[in-house]
Order: structure tokens, then C-alpha cells, then sequence
């Protein structure tokens, strides 16, 4: 038996449309609120933050949204992603389990997210925008979006959770190389910025403060556009590529999943993989198992309320409903900053409101522990987000030993780790601290979410 088998696509195996899981959901989604009036939103309630483009794709309910020839022929720098069967894992683990994984980190940016920020970068490009103004946590979307703007011709404009912009300087400094600018959020750019720290000078931010500050800043230009790297359901639909390819993948593996996992922060790289393998299931073609894994310092979807709230900490973005710890909730500065967030996707979690998945949450230190195991095994230095969803895979896979049942696991390995050297650092030295779910900060930031009526 091989160490690893690679199932590879031809470039002209890109798809050619964006899955939409809307057109097969049992139920239409939540309305969108205007933050203001509490009424549902029109476009152009949107147009100053979002091209008129992304605008349509936001409340589409079409099942299949075509991808521009420019936004494939950017895709075609490292798409489609490669699909590797983890044979060495397997044997580690001591599993009659079948475990693959897609692998995400080939992309220039190391993760998923360059399949939205080509996109986005595009949509904004052709409606004349110059610039675009955003967040990143741990830096994976900054950098992509600085890619995106490199390739299109854009100014980028990065406000990244302090955190992180300690924690990794060498992202910022990628960030930079491309041509973004980047300051540490909350920054003294922006009023909302220099309230917070007026407030909390040592503030280590949360991606709800840094997009109030993206938003702040493109609602008072002209030639700016706000962009997310998450949790919005045009960026959901561009991340379906994933899944896309990995259905064409497993097929010429010969083998269907049992079980299909995904990291979960605001809920983009999981749902690019699951939502294609759920429309299947919602359509008859298919039956699967779907784990979201999130952070135990961040749990929303097994902690957090099913409510209407904001996506961020000034209640600037509209109200959507999703499952929340409360705007105002400022997670631990754990290593994994991408899923620091205090809430998740109105579509993510509507499916899980509807049984179509399944929620855990883990500790840092055994997502490490789990990195560490992968990355001996299989060669590649997992993202601290992307071990979040390692652990689970193994965990199924212990469990798949321990019945002495076979299963087939599909988890998405959404990044490598090559600038989170310094928490693996933290964590071989056994200095990584797991921080305990802080409910009595979640019951406060709780209390401040709007009471609205469905």
C-alpha cells in the first residue's frame, strides 16, 4: 500500500458554477434586517458596502451560479485543489477507517480563502471600486484578499484582531508584500477604533471589532467597498468549489464519505465542503454524516443562541439570524484566530437548526495534538483551524477502531501552518493554555443581542 494516494483533476475539471445549497433547503432562509429599522433589507441598503454583483448572489436562490471566465482563469494558479487518501494516518492510528482530506494550502495564500477573494476582487473590479476595506483574524483572509487585490488592480485595506497581528507578524509582513496595508484592530484609523481603545488600551481585539472598523472605513469613502472573508452567503457560495471537486475526487476513488468535517469559525471552509455532499443528500443522491468543528473558547453552534444579532461589535452590519455568543463577546486570543468569532453563518446555521449536522468543540491542545499526529504522519503542517478539524477525523476514526467497523472520512484541510510556527512552538513546550468556556462573558454579552420577532 502507498504512503499516500493523490486524486488530481485536469484544469478544465474546474467548475464552470457555484453551488447553492439555498435552491435545496426544505425552507427559505431568515430575512436580513436593516440595523436600523429592523426591517428586511433591499439592495440598496447593501450597495454602499457591496458591488451590485455580489448583491444578487447574497439573496440568489438559484442552485447554480456560473463563474466568470476571469475569476477561473485566476482559480487556475492552483485549482482544483488535490484530494489525498491519508494512508500513513491510517496506519498510525491503528484504523480499519478510510481517511481523505482535501488540501486547501496549495492555494498562494495557504488556505480556501483565495476562492472568494478572486471572486470578490473581480465583482468590485468590474463596478470601478479602487478599494476595498476589510478584516482578518489569524491572516489568511487578509492575505488573500491582498492577493486578489494584486491581481485585479485594487487597493486593499487590511484591520487584523491584535492577536494575531502579535502573534504573526510574518502574515502581516505577506499581507504587505502584496501590496495591503495593514494595521492592528482596534486602531486609532477609525472612530470606532479610538473608542475601544479609549475604553480597553490593551484590547486584543475580535474579528466583530475589526469589521466594524473594514465597515466604518469603506461606508466613508467613495471608492471604497467593504469585503468578507466569511459567514456571508455570496462568500459561502464561492467556497463550493471544495465540495464540488471533492464529489468528482472521491468518485475516482471509488468511494463515497461516511462522514464529511470542517473546521467552523464564521463557517466558510466548512460549508465549501459540506454543502455540495448535503445538497446530495437533500436531493436523494446520498447519505452523510457532517461534523462542524469549532473552537471550545468560541463555540457558537453548541453554546451560542439561535437569534437575530449583529455580525460585529458597533452594530453597523445588518441583523441576521445565526447561532451567536452575543456581538459584544470578545473571545481568548487562542492560536486558531481565524475561528474567533462570535458568531456563525445564517446558512450554517440554519442547517444545523434543521438536524443536516452535527457540532463539537474542542480544546486547542488537542487540536495540536492532533496537528502535531498529521503533520508526522502525512508531511504537511496543518493550520491551527484546520487541526480543529484533524481532531474530529481522528476521534472517528479511533472510534472506527475501537467497533472494528470500516468508515470513509472526509475532512477539509482548509490551510498549512507555516506561519503558526510560534503556537506549535507554544504548544511542544507545552506552554498552550486551554481556556474554559467563559459563560458568565457570554450571559453578558447575551443580554445586549436584540429581541426580534420572526
Amino acid at each position: 500500500m502507498s504512503d499516500r494516494t493523490k486524486f488530481v483533476l485536469d484544469e478544465d475539471r474546474i467548475p464552470h458554477a457555484w453551488y447553492n445549497i439555498v435552491a435545496d433547503l426544505p425552507v427559505a432562509p431568515p430575512a436580513v434586517l436593516h440595523p436600523g429599522t429592523g426591517q428586511p433589507i433591499g439592495p440598496a441598503d447593501l450597495a454602499p458596502l457591496f458591488p451590485m454583483a455580489l448583491i444578487a448572489q447574497e439573496v440568489s436562490a438559484d442552485r447554480e451560479v456560473e463563474i466568470p471566465d476571469p475569476v477561473r482563469e485566476a482559480y487556475r494558479l492552483y485549482r482544483p485543489s488535490p484530494l489525498y487518501r491519508a494512508h500513513r494516518l491510517e496506519r498510525a492510528l491503528g484504523t480499519p477507517a478510510h481517511i481523505y482530506y482535501k488540501y486547501e494550502g496549495v492555494s498562494p495564500g495557504g488556505s480556501h480563502k483565495p476562492n472568494t477573494a478572486i471572486a470578490q476582487a473581480f465583482y468590485n473590479k468590474e463596478e470601478g471600486v479602487a478599494r476595498l476595506a476589510t478584516e482578518t483574524g489569524a491572516g489568511q483572509w487578509g492575505t488573500s484578499l491582498a492577493i486578489a487585490g494584486a491581481l485585479f488592480g485594487l487597493e486593499v485595506k487590511v484591520y487584523m484582531v491584535r492577536a494575531s497581528y502579535d502573534q504573526k507578524p510574518y502574515r502581516r509582513m505577506l499581507m504587505e508584500t502584496y501590496g495591503a496595508e495593514v494595521v492592528a484592530s482596534p486602531s486609532p484609523t477609525t472612530g470606532y477604533g479610538r473608542q475601544v481603545l479609549a475604553a480597553t488600551p490593551e484590547n486584543p481585539g475580535s474579528l466583530g471589532i475589526a469589521i466594524s472598523e473594514a465597515v466604518e472605513d469603506a461606508a466613508t469613502r467613495d471608492d471604497t467597498k467593504y469585503s468578507l472573508g466569511s459567514v456571508l452567503n455570496h462568500v459561502l457560495l464561492h467556497q463550493s468549489v471544495i465540495g464540488l471537486e471533492a464529489i468528482e475526487q472521491m468518485a475516482l476513488a471509488g468511494e463515497e464519505p461516511d462522514v464529511v468535517i470542517g473546521c467552523t469559525g464564521g463557517g466558510s471552509n466548512f460549508s465549501g465542503m459540506a454543502f455540495p455532499w448535503i445538497g446530495r443528500q437533500l436531493r436523494g443522491e446520498g447519505s452523510y454524516r457532517v461534523i462542524a468543528v469549532e473552537p471550545e473558547a468560541s463555540p457558537s453552534l453548541t453554546r451560542g443562541v439561535y437569534a437575530y444579532d449583529f455580525g460585529d461589535t458597533a452594530r453597523l452590519t445588518p441583523l441576521v439570524k445565526m447561532h451567536t455568543l452575543g456581538h459584544d463577546f470578545i473571545p481568548e486570543p487562542i492560536h486558531a484566530g481565524g475561528l474567533r468569532y462570535h458568531g456563525m453563518a445564517p446558512l450554517v446555521s440554519l442547517v444545523k437548526e434543521l438536524g443536516l449536522i452535527e457540532a463539537r468543540a474542542v480544546h486547542q491542545n488537542p487540536s495540536f495534538e492532533a496537528g502535531v499526529l498529521f503533520a508526522r504522519a502525512e508531511g504537511i503542517l496543518p493550520a491551527p483551524e484546520s487541526s480543529h478539524a484533524i481532531r474530529a477525523a481522528i476521534d472517528e476514526a479511533l472510534v472506527a477502531r475501537e467497533e472494528g467497523t470500516p468508515r470513509v472520512i472526509l475532512f477539509n484541510l482548509s490551510g498549512h501552518g507555516h506561519f503558526d510556527l510560534s503556537a506549535y512552538e507554544r504548544y511542544l513546550a507545552g506552554a498552550l493554555e486551554d481556556y474554559e468556556f467563559p459563560a458568565e462573558r457570554v450571559a453578558e454579552a447575551l443580554a445586549a443581542v436584540p429581541v426580534v420577532s420572526d
